[in-house]
Parts: C-alpha cells; sequence; structure tokens
C-alpha cells in the first residue's frame, strides 16, 4: 500500500519525518504543499484541520507529528535501519526526541518566527529567553556527546532524527559557537548522513525564504 506524506521541504519536522523513510528506503508519494497548488493544500486541511505538517497517510489512516510518523513506520513499515530499539535505550531514544523538539527546536522556532514579524509586533523578551534556552540546552548537549557518535546508545535512531534539522535551523538562528565543539562535530557528522544530507538537498531551492537569512555554509 502507497505511503503519502505531506509536508514540505524547507519544513524542519517535514524533514524529520522524511529522515526516516530515507533511511530504509521506504517507497512514498511526496505531496508538496505549496501555494502554488491549492489542490494539494486543500487536500491536507480536509485530512488535518489543524494544518501542522508533516502528516502520513497510510491506507485509511492519517498519522499526524513526526514523532508518531516515525513510531508508526517503525511498527507498520520496519527496514534494515531500527529507528527505535526493543530494549531499554528506547527510553533516552524517546527522552532524547523530546529534547531537540522541546528545546532546541521550539526556541529556535521562536526565534525565526519572530523574524517574521512585523516590527511593531515583534517579542523581545520572547526571542531573548528562547536564546537563553538555546545556550543552556548547547551547554547540556556538549557533555551529553562526549564519547558518543550518537545521541542515544550506540546507532542512528529516531533521537537524531529529530537532532539534524533541529540542530540545523538552531544553528542558522542561534550559532553553536567553538565553545561546543563535540555539539558542532556532531551536527557535522548529522549534516553528512545520507538520508539528512539528501533532505538538506532538496530544501536547497527555499533558502531564500529564511527570514533571518541563510549563512553560506552547510
Amino acid at each position: 500500500m502507497t505511503l503519502t506524506l505531506f509536508a514540505h521541504p524547507f519544513s524542519s519536522y517535514s524533514q524529520k519525518a522524511l529522515i526516516a523513510l530515507y533511511e530504509n528506503a521506504t517507497p512514498f508519494t511526496f505531496r508538496v504543499l505549496a501555494h502554488t497548488d491549492p489542490a494539494v493544500g486543500a487536500e491536507f486541511a480536509a485530512l488535518w484541520p489543524l494544518k501542522r505538517f508533516p502528516i502520513l497517510v497510510d491506507g485509511d489512516r492519517m498519522i499526524a507529528e513526526a514523532t508518531i510518523i516515525i513510531e508508526h513506520l517503525a511498527l507498520h513499515h520496519p527496514g534494515p535501519v531500527r529507528l527505535i530499539p526493543e530494549t531499554a535505550v528506547a527510553l533516552e531514544v524517546r527522552f532524547l526526541d523530546r529534547f531537540f523538539d522541546n528545546y532546541i527546536h521550539t526556541p529556535m522556532q521562536k526565534i525565526v518566527g519572530d523574524a517574521l514579524r512585523q516590527p511593531g509586533e515583534r517579542d523581545a523578551r520572547g526571542v531573548a529567553e528562547a536564546r537563553s534556552m538555546l545556550d543552556t540546552a548547547y551547554h547540556w548537549l556538549e557533555q551529553h556527546m562526549a564519547g558518543r557518535e550518537w545521541a542515544a546508545g550506540d546507532d542512528f535512531s529516531l533521537a537524531d532524527c529529530a537532532a539534524a534539522p533541529a540542530l540545523f535551523y538552531a544553528d542558522w538562528a542561534h550559532r553553536i559557537g567553538d565553545s561546543f565543539p563535540r555539539l558542532r562535530a556532531y551536527r557535522g557528522r548529522l549534516n553528512a548522513r545520507p538520508s539528512f544530507a539528501r533532505a538538506v538537498d532538496e530544501a536547497r531551492p527555499y533558502r531564500g525564504f529564511f527570514p533571518l537569512g541563510a549563512p553560506d555554509r552547510d
């Protein structure tokens, strides 16, 4: 049965789901959400009125939220790369998935979202708090990544699917400085992972939309 993903290549959470699909070469149809194709947007809105993407359609089931999509794929469309281990390490994987979503992704999106507002509507205090949260998260991750290749256990996992786009865009919004060498090296390994590198390349045509200005790197 064909899987259908409603998403956008430049969306960080879309990339999180795409990594899982690409890791296992899982066949799917990519329905790109764009203003130039209102029919796809209408189909998406009918499936999920909250209009938050990505969503995955599997037969008569609609699965929302990138983490749940990856869990669904692991249960119903497993491949050779096991992104959620069948051991106690799964708890660490799920914790770190939440860490990257809540403490890297969310404050990054606050900074980016604020840049899209009109000057008189901006939230300077909220942005300062988001930057402080990122600094704290970077410090924690720098210690956590000591002696590690991937975020949890020995293998690439759901946690790394969450980390890759979160750290990619977080570094654009609030630079991961030289005082975080382990974290910078981890981000480099994520960027070099073929599944994420493919997602990054697919998103290149949209870099002009980044409101803070896409840097000349990555």
